[in-house]
């Protein structure tokens, strides 16, 4: 059975690499119009785009801090004007920055943190509800992480707390938009190799150890998570909401 998401239109926050270019790519490869963003110009964006359309998707690159209320916006009228509608949200964008301990609490590094990891999937839920009301229809999907569980590594804890609110936050906006139709979920990856996260915040050693603490053993790749993207914003997850999908190998179980 191959899912089909014909006459949908998605946006993808941080999707100029990693999970959200998984994601965007996997999306459009299904039927999807798909907004794809960054915060900033980059020439990756674009090349994603030439990608999609190539394959014959359609698809917009939309330069905007989806943590900026004039900015976000930019997304929600992308998509109404590629597809007309916004069936499907995929807040991905976020990041450690950098590792800082709480002893040496840095009070714009931490607002910095919440700001990208939490504050853009509020702000761009908060944008989209009145057109999936309108609709009585839509899937959002936050990425949360294995952090959000075990407390993440090193000098994380800013980052692990914010990805612990999502998961707060998905229940919560379950709740409040089920009377409406909209499905709310998340999904939490573990170690996902091959993204600009663990090859700029992760030592050299611990990829080449991580795999053998892996029941599957191996590392996971921005495809493992996209796939379970792709089923929370089918038709096939339309009785699913509130919860949360751990891609991990088996690393953290609960």
């Amino acid at each position: 059975m191959q899912i089909k998401l014909d006459g949908k239109t998605a946006i993808v926050t941080g999707s100029r690499q990693g999970i959200g270019r998984a994601c965007a790519e996997l999306l459009a490869e299904c039927g999807a119009a798909v907004v794809i963003n960054s915060h900033q110009e980059n020439e990756e964006l674009h090349k994603i785009a030439e990608k999609i359309e190539k394959k014959g998707g359609k698809v917009k690159a939309v330069v905007a801090d989806a943590g900026v209320r004039g900015e976000a916006q930019k997304l929600i009228d992308a998509a109404m004007e590629l597809g007309n509608s916004v069936d499907i949200l995929v807040n991905n964008a976020g990041g450690l920055v950098k590792r800082v301990p709480v002893a040496g609490f840095d009070q714009d590094h931490y607002q910095k943190v919440v700001d990208i990891n939490l504050k853009t999937a509020f702000l761009m839920s908060h944008l989209v509800i009145d057109h999936m009301k309108k609709q009585q229809s839509g899937k959002i999907i936050n990425l949360s992480s294995q952090a959000a569980h075990d407390g993440g590594g090193p000098g994380s804890a800013a980052y692990s707390a914010t990805k612990g609110a999502i998961l707060t936050l998905t229940k919560s906006l379950a709740k409040e938009l089920g009377p409406d139709h909209i499905q709310v979920n998340s999904v939490s990856p573990g170690f996902i190799a091959e993204t600009e996260f663990h090859d700029t915040h992760t030592a050299k050693e611990v990829h080449e150890t991580v795999a053998a603490k892996i029941p599957l053993r191996r590392k996971g790749v921005p495809e493992d998570v996209a796939h379970s993207v792709l089923f929370l914003a089918s038709d096939l997850s339309d009785y699913i909401t509130g919860q949360t999908v751990e891609v991990n190998g088996g690393q953290y179980m609960y």
